[in-house]
């Protein structure tokens, strides 16, 4: 039972009331509310008599939520000490901060299928559109499409000016990714956060109701329903669309199957979602090509971003903000990290071009340098 180390964690933000606990109680049959009412008055309960779907769930929480960032939390989730201070800390790291995600690890022995930097790029033609990637060491703030949806604390106006967890998606599967897309549509980023820790019991809800094949066939047919409902760049719609047929018909099987009989109508009933932003230019961002590394350099004068590819002559100059084109994909010195406010590393030039936009952004910077930077170094 997690609740007591949640509870820990807000104690001071519970006694100054600038906090609250929610629990939905979804149709557990097992008392749950009436226990919770009992032994944990300060929570409060919002009870539904039957299962709903997980979109369904949360916008019950979320409808009643009262304070200015809402965490979703889901009850397969163990946290590890400072997981809310260190979520709540990105929003003034990144301005204008729509969701800050945590880091997912798994129980010893147990394969680790998340890690909470989630991005959209496949490595095979028969590999599923999205991912989560190993951060790399000293990895943190890195731009992400989207948070997971059982472990990501979100600004509260801008989730409510989405119109919540869109209930399209039942019973469960990719409201998260359609929720982080849609977000970054407005220009309103997600990022990942090394220090916010929770362990994951996979599927331990979800499992109880479907069988593993059933929450195949739920996951292809919802991710096709994503891109119909959310990818408002028709160029994009297409090559997507065309991508995510050709690897289900290579794939094969029944889950693969039954999202291809469903295509059609899903396509027919067309895109949803408006945007303001260059949807290529974030997906560049959040492909798994960029990795940000937090500097140690704490002067107050204004920022200035540096575009540098590597390798060349020169170090970066102090108190900067490196976003380097790089093949090598390691940690930067730690010379660089004390000399620097940030470094973004950047492996190819979409990404590069992209991380220079975000960091421009980022650190509300009127000043970009191009120059080169020295080859990292052990």
């Amino acid at each position: 039972m997690q609740l007591p180390g949640i509870v820990a964690q807000l104690e001071s933000r519970l006694q100054q009331g600038s906090a609250e606990i929610l629990v939905v109680d979804n149709g557990s049959g097992d008392g749950t509310a009436l226990w919770l009412e009992g032994e944990w008055p300060t929570v409060a309960v919002e009870v539904s008599p039957w299962p709903l779907s997980f979109a369904r769930a949360v916008n019950r929480g979320i409808g009643r939520a009262r304070f200015s960032h809402v965490c979703l939390l889901n009850n397969d989730m163990l946290l590890e000490p400072g997981f809310f201070d260190a979520l709540l800390a990105a929003f003034s790291y990144t301005p204008g901060l729509f969701c800050a995600t945590a880091q997912i690890r798994f129980p010893a022995g147990v394969r680790r299928e998340e890690t909470g930097k989630a991005v959209m790029a496949a490595s095979r033609p028969e590999d599923f559109p999205v991912r989560c990637d190993e951060p790399l060491p000293g990895e943190d703030q890195t731009w992400v499409l989207y948070g997971s949806g059982g472990c990501s604390l979100y600004d509260a106006a801008k989730l409510l000016a989405l119109g919540g967890v869109d209930e399209a998606y039942e019973p469960a599967y990719v409201e998260d990714l359609d929720l982080g897309y849609r977000a970054w549509q407005r220009g309103w980023p997600s990022v990942y956060v090394a220090a916010a820790l929770v362990e994951h019991r996979h599927r331990a809800t979800t499992s109880r109701y479907f069988r593993e094949d059933e929450l195949a066939a739920i996951l292809e047919v919802n991710y096709l329903k994503f891109l119909a409902r959310a990818v408002a760049d028709r160029s994009l719609f297409r090559k997507l669309w065309d991508e995510g047929l050709g690897r289900l018909r290579l794939v094969g099987g029944q889950a693969a199957a039954k999202a291809l009989r469903r295509a059609a109508a899903m396509a027919l009933a067309g895109c949803r979602s408006t945007t303001v932003e260059d949807e290529t230019e974030f997906l560049a961002l959040t492909d798994g090509s960029v990795a940000c590394f937090p500097g140690e350099y704490s002067g107050r004068e204004p920022a200035i971003v540096v575009a540098a590819e590597a390798p060349a002559a020169t170090a970066p100059p102090a108190g900067c903000v490196l976003v380097l084109r790089t093949d090598r994909w390691a940690p930067p010195p730690g010379k660089w990290i004390a000399a620097c406010r940030e470094v973004v590393l950047a492996r190819n030039s979409a990404a590069w071009h992209a991380a220079l936009e975000a960091s421009q952004r980022r650190w509300v910077a009127a000043t970009v340098r191009q120059e080169d930077a020295a080859a990292p170094e052990n």
